[in-house]
């Protein structure tokens, strides 16, 4: 595992194309922290109707996660490229393919556009990454080539403008074809297409392995955040379709969103963990585990497991591996069953503050108390599953100290 399947998914998040959707999800997250917070806001308002409406101030950060992300993966594919002269332009063009994908209606006289306001966010992260992918591809190829020699005497600057300008015209023309000319509605096309694998992670086992394997390569060093690009858009496309049934009178239905992993999955961190810090810190008899246990539990109670997960360790350590992998089994098993047999709410508003501490962040990610009872019996679950791999782990450390003092 460590020198041939670490490295082989290492190789496939450096990938230049993978690497750029990650970073522009990672860059644009702090407008889904935006919309958290209003949710938070939105909660105090049932208790204090004198509260103004914030709604609006989420419909244009979280609302709008599709159109930056569109931007921002074909700027990243451009920069991981080497073509910084670029950068720019390319992302400004994948924004107004962007829009053309998303088949907007004009009025007879051509001076009014209408948008679906719901297709700018949640609902439109797979057409932002088909259009920022795009957009990237053809600029890459087009950068390789100019109509100008090496030595010319024409500015930099010039010579950019008209390098971009046939690539530009083709992304647009490319555009204007489909949803212009042939009017396919490009945006419904690609959500029909990619609906078997949101299907897949919406039901019991795809979650429950979309949970899973990014504990499964947590503990091989390699962070979860590798299957961002197929996972999170899944996640946040539920999340959406879950507001679009409450906003009109129904009940949430899709458990495989980002909020049910933060309601309780994360307790501790990825893999739940936190359990385990608690055990370090009031059981070790190790002089390793004891100065862990002080070192790790605060970092742990804000759900940040990187010093317990590299400092135990739990990374390539088969002791504590198990158990993080059957923890990454069954934590998801019972929030899904939790769900699905609507013991507790389905998320139906973003809140992705994954940093606040448990249970506070299970309330606020469902909105419902009964989370809290859930979360205690998480927590307990995997309080009984670490323990005995902790303290066969323990019991070797102290050996282990006894041989090097003697």
């Amino acid at each position: 595992m460590q020198n041939s399947f670490a490295p082989r998914v290492n190789k496939i998040v450096k990938n230049p194309w993978i690497s750029a959707i990650q970073d522009a999800i990672m860059t644009a997250l702090p407008l889904v922290f935006v919309g958290s917070l209003i949710t938070i806001i939105l909660l105090i308002r049932n208790l204090v109707p004198a509260v103004p409406d914030m709604t609006m101030i989420s419909n244009f950060s979280f609302g709008m996660f599709g159109l930056v992300v569109a931007f921002l993966i074909a700027y990243y594919v451009m920069e991981k490229k080497h073509n910084d002269k670029y950068k720019l332009i390319s992302g400004a063009t994948a924004t107004v393919f962007f829009l053309m994908l998303l088949y907007p209606s004009l009025d007879k006289a051509g001076t009014n556009i209408t948008f679906v306001l719901a297709r700018f966010g949640a609902q439109g992260m797979f057409t932002a990454i088909i259009a920022g992918l795009f957009v990237g591809c053809v600029m890459n190829f087009s950068s390789k080539h100019s109509f100008f020699s090496e030595d010319t005497a024409i500015p930099d600057f010039v010579v950019g403008w008209f390098d971009s300008l046939l690539p530009i015209t083709f992304i647009m023309v490319v555009g204007w074809f489909l949803t212009g000319l042939i009017h396919v509605d490009v945006f419904q096309v690609i959500l029909w297409v990619f609906s078997p694998l949101s299907g897949i992670v919406q039901s019991y086992p795809g979650f429950v392995l979309s949970v899973f394997i990014p504990v499964f390569l947590y503990t091989f060093g390699i962070s979860g955040w590798v299957m961002m690009p197929v996972i999170y858009p899944v996640y946040m496309q539920g999340l959406a379709q879950n507001a679009k049934e409450v906003a009109a009178g129904g009940t949430a239905t899709h458990i495989a969103t980002q909020e049910t992993i933060y309601a309780f999955s994360s307790i501790g961190g990825v893999g739940t963990t936190l359990a385990l810090a608690v055990i370090m810190l009031l059981f070790s008899h190790s002089a390793q585990l004891k100065a862990i246990g002080k070192a790790i539990i605060v970092p742990s109670i804000f759900n940040i497991n990187e010093p317990l997960v590299f400092g135990a360790p739990i990374a390539f350590n088969p002791y504590l591996m198990v158990p993080m992998w059957i923890n990454g089994l069954l934590v998801p098993t019972i929030a899904y069953a939790a769900m699905a047999f609507h013991l507790v709410s389905i998320p139906s508003k973003t809140f992705l503050l994954w940093y606040i501490p448990y249970p506070i962040t299970s309330y606020l990610a469902t909105q419902d108390w009964r989370a809290i009872i859930v979360t205690l019996i998480i927590f307990v679950v995997t309080w009984l599953v670490f323990w005995p791999f902790f303290k066969a782990y323990d019991r070797s450390l102290i050996l282990k100290e006894k041989e090097e003092q003697a």
